[in-house]
């Protein structure tokens, strides 16, 4: 599956998003996909209770979160969600916040990877600090905007 079939295919973009904490920032990302049948309510819980007990693992990139819990917690098909944020959210005892949320919900370790390294390829950014460009998606004002930046990467 890939990242932009999977964000037509599950509805599942949502930009300029306002959320009180990491918690409602989550649930914006998981939601679209327990709406499109993606993953089952729990994967949702299962998330947040990751978090909570491990701390914010989700974190891959300053200001980037990708929330995602294993395969047996709740999901039915490979899927991704974008969420960006207008005002970015803090995780406990981290320095940076995050405002670019990429939900990943892999149906096996082999389909996460995959997932990871597209996300990672579009992402990317040499010539960037931190070795990638979140300024490309944070622009972006239609799910078209993502499609495109997308393509201009993976086509």
């Amino acid at each position: 599956m890939h990242l932009k079939q999977s964000l037509i295919e599950n509805n599942s973009i949502k930009l300029h998003q306002t959320a009180k904490n990491w918690e409602e920032a989550i649930k914006l990302g998981t939601d679209m996909l327990i709406a499109s049948g993606a993953v089952e309510p729990r994967y949702h819980t299962s998330i947040i209770k990751c978090i909570k007990e491990l701390g914010p693992y989700i974190i891959i990139a300053p200001h980037l979160a990708m929330p995602h819990a294993r395969p047996e917690d709740g999901v039915n098909r490979t899927a991704f969600a974008l969420v960006t944020l207008d005002t970015p959210i803090y995780f406990d005892g981290e320095d940076e916040p995050v405002d670019v949320l990429l939900t990943l919900a892999g149906s096996d370790a082999n389909q996460h990877m995959q997932g990871l390294m597209e996300i990672t390829q579009v992402l990317d950014d040499p010539d960037s600090d931190t070795g990638i460009n979140l300024d490309k998606i944070r622009r972006c004002q239609t799910a078209e905007d993502v499609y495109a930046v997308i393509d201009a990467v993976l086509n």
